[in-house]
Parts: C-alpha cells; sequence; structure tokens
C-alpha cells in the first residue's frame, strides 16, 4: 500500500498560506544566523582557549551532534504538540542555550560553552523538524523543491550577515600572535583569554531576547494545520524501518549527511584558511569574515535563483550538477594559491545553496503520513556536520588545512550520486506492521 499524499492545508485560503509561509521563513533566518556564527567562534574560542584544530571543532560535533541524539525526540514533541507549538517550543528552547553563553564566558569554561551549544542546537533542531516539513507540504507537492528552496534563501540571509556580525561583535580586536602571548606574564595572558571568551556575552544574550520575542509572535499567529500528517501525527503503525524501506529515503538520509559535513567542513576552516599567508595573502581574521558572508551569500543568490530554476527544471539533474561544479571547486582550491585558491572555496557557496531543500524534499517525496518520521531521520542525518568536520580538523592538524578538504571533496561525490540515481522512488508496499 502507498501512502496516500497529505493534503497540503486544512481549510486555509491561499493568502493564508503564503502569510503563513511569511511567518515561518523568517524562524529560516534565525536558524541560519545561530548555525553560522559557529564559524566566527572556532576561531575566537581557539585562540581563546588555546585549542588544536580537533578540539576547536568540538564547537561544530557538540552543535550537530544535538541533531542526532535530539530528532527522534524532537519528532515526537512536535507530533504531540503540532507545528506551530513545535516551533514556538523550539525558539524557546533555544533562547534558553543563548542565555547560557553569559555564564559559560563569566566562568570561562570551555565545556560549559559546549553545553550552551547543545542546548541551543537542541532547540534549532525542533525547529528544523517542524519547520521543513511544513513549508514542503504547504501547497502543492509539485513546487515542494521550489518553496523549500525560497524558504531556505533566508536561512541564506542570516548565514550571510552572521559573519559579518560576528566580525565586528566578536573578533573585533585583533588577537595578538602566538608568540607574544607566550611572552605575556601568565596574569595578563589570563586576563586577555578572559576578556576574548567574554566578547560573546552581549551578542548572545540579544540573540536570546529575539528568539523569545519570535516564539511570542508564533504563538500569537494562527498557523494553518497539514491535513494527512498533523491528523496521524500520533498514528504509531509506520516505524523506522518502514520508512527506510524506501531507497530515497535511506540515500536521502546519506545525503543529508555527507552535505551537511562538506558544508560545515569549509565553513568552520573558511577564516584561518583565508588568512593563511600563501591563501589570503595578508588577510586578518576579521577582514577574512568578509569572505565568509560571501561564502554564505553565495548561498543566498543560489537559492533564490535555484527557487525558480527547480520550478522549471527536474531537480535531480540540478542538485548533481551543482555537487559536481563544488567538487572541481574544491580540486582548484586545493591545487593552487593566491586569488585562485581563495575564489574557488568562497564560490562553492553558491553551488551549495539548492543542496540541502532539494535533498530533503527528494527524501520525503511520496511519502504522505510517513512524512513526519522521514522528516525526522533526514534531520538526525545533519549529524554529519559533527562528524564530518571532527575528522576534517583531523586531518588538518596532521596533514595540513589546505589538504584536510579532500574530505569534503568525497562527500560532494556522493551527492552526484543521489542526485543522478539514489533519489529515484520506488513504489514498495509499504502497509505498516500492526503492533499486538
Amino acid at each position: 500500500m502507498q501512502p496516500q499524499p497529505a493534503t497540503p492545508v486544512a481549510g486555509a485560503a491561499p493568502g493564508t498560506s503564503r502569510l503563513a509561509l511569511v511567518v515561518v521563513t523568517s524562524i529560516f533566518f534565525m536558524w541560519g544566523f545561530l548555525t553560522c556564527l559557529n564559524d566566527i567562534l572556532i576561531p575566537h574560542l581557539k585562540a581563546s582557549f588555546e585549542l588544536s584544530w580537533v578540539q576547536a571543532m568540538l564547537i561544530q560535533f557538540t552543535f550537530f551532534g544535538a541533531y542526532f541524539l535530539m530528532s527522534l525526540p524532537a519528532g515526537r514533541l512536535v507530533s504531540a504538540l503540532g507545528y506551530k507549538r513545535g516551533i514556538v517550543a523550539g525558539l524557546l528552547v533555544a533562547g534558553v542555550g543563548a542565555l547560557m553563553f553569559w555564564p559559560a564566558a563569566g566562568l570561562h569554561a570551555y565545556p560549559l560553552f559546549l553545553g550552551a551549544l547543545f542546548v541551543l542546537a537542541t532547540g534549532i533542531t525542533v525547529l528544523q523538524v517542524a519547520a521543513n516539513p511544513y513549508v514542503a507540504l504547504l501547497g502543492p507537492e509539485r513546487t515542494s523543491h521550489s518553496r523549500l528552496t525560497l524558504a531556505q534563501s533566508m536561512n541564506s540571509l542570516g548565514t550571510t550577515i552572521a559573519p559579518l556580525f560576528g566580525g565586528l561583535l566578536i573578533l573585533a580586536a585583533a588577537p595578538p600572535s602566538p608568540e607574544q602571548i607566550a611572552v605575556m606574564p601568565a596574569a595578563e595572558a589570563l586576563a586577555w583569554r578572559t576578556s576574548q571568551a567574554q566578547a560573546v556575552q552581549g551578542p548572545y544574550l540579544g540573540l536570546a531576547v529575539t528568539l523569545f520575542v519570535l516564539a511570542a509572535i508564533v504563538m500569537a499567529f494562527r498557523l494553518p494545520a497539514i491535513r494527512g500528517v498533523e491528523d496521524l501525527a500520533h498514528d504509531r503503525r509506520y516505524r523506522i524501518a518502514d520508512v527506510l524501506r524506501h531507497p530515497h529515503v535511506l540515500f536521502g538520509v546519506l545525503a543529508i549527511f555527507f552535505y551537511v559535513g562538506a558544508e560545515v567542513s569549509i565553513g568552520s576552516v573558511l577564516v584561518n584558511y583565508l588568512s593563511m599567508p600563501e591563501i589570503g595573502r595578508g588577510l586578518t581574521e576579521q577582514q577574512a569574515t568578509t569572505y565568509v558572508s560571501m561564502y554564505w551569500g553565495g548561498a543566498l543568490v543560489g537559492r533564490l535563483a535555484g527557487s525558480f530554476l527547480l520550478a522549471k527544471m527536474d531537480p535531480r539533474r540540478v542538485l548533481a550538477a551543482f555537487a559536481a561544479i563544488a567538487a572541481m571547486l574544491l580540486l582548484v582550491t586545493m591545487s593552487t594559491s593566491g586569488d585562485l585558491a581563495k575564489w574557488s572555496v568562497v564560490s562553492i557557496g553558491l553551488f551549495n545553496s539548492i543542496m540541502f531543500p532539494t535533498i530533503f524534499a527528494l527524501g520525503i517525496e511520496r511519502l504522505g503520513p510517513m512524512t513526519g518520521k522521514a522528516s525526522s531521520l533526514l534531520i538526525m542525518a545533519i549529524v554529519g556536520g559533527a562528524v564530518v568536520p571532527l575528522a576534517t580538523g583531523w586531518l588538518a592538524d596532521t596533514q595540513g588545512l589546505q589538504q584536510s578538504l579532500a574530505l569534503p571533496l568525497v562527500c560532494y561525490g556522493y551527492i552526484v550520486f543521489y542526485g543522478l540515481r539514489g533519489s529515484r522512488v520506488r513504489d514498495l508496499d509499504t502497509a505498516p506492521a500492526m503492533r499486538a
């Protein structure tokens, strides 16, 4: 039995759906902004706590590890609360995580920073589980790829602005060199590191207030329900094994894992990579944040253009083509130096643009009441942003920063496969196994 597709909107006028889309996409902006700030935290806390690359990548490991640990609980929470209250819950939890940066910085404790990031990421996980399928289902299925890509463009706007924000408020003071720190009196060096850690307090307090205000706005707004999904939110007939019997879901989970891993790995090392003498030719870390903004801004431009491109072309072919170009750009930056290496790595953001929303929409295609469970699995696969950057950090410590980009290169190769073959939908007998 093939699951029947969900009825897009229960009793909602087209104007209501459009307004709901506007409200929900504002949430995409916030989680993009918060996620991309990690790219600024990594060089900042790396210097403040004297971390190796592997230790610094624990920031991404903790943040994206929350997706793996909390996706299924988040899915159950959204099933119990519905999409609207699930979004509100996610905003509140993320706000608490942002507030936790204040004591973490005050105590100058790296483990507390990681704990705050875990709570913040848990809230964003709930938002992802609720908002991605909601946008995909808020209209005709044939335009779900285009609609989700358009919504993700707001996510990209957040990731474009975040590096500039972080550069101004967090990386404003140029750090002394390791040689200068080595000759500082111990008390002076400790005072500098403590002040560096405390530079994040004000920005994250402001973000916490913003998240709480957004939660109040969403709670006050009437979002239309999705018939066929929310009505079956408590239907336990479908198991994870039933969902993964669909090859396009299984391969989609792996595609999300590798895509997020590649994107986050590149973004995480970009400030330090571009400030290398042979790449940036004299760029400081703060100046490099402008190029990090361009990297994520490319994703914004690509998603705005891609939302129209995907409405007219086969999304599978577009996905494969973009992944192949990203792989070629990585090869260029790994084998060159100077401006060519700099601009080739920054340009990858343009071709990352449509990958996540396209993989996500292909991964939940034609699943009907299984959509919610498949969404949780796809969000869980964002754990690639924890695992791949950690492995990339190990390569950076042992082989060098430029050579470590070989790992994201492999990830893009898999996405080419998913676009060409792995995303094909096969009809299966999906009748749920009834529990005793």
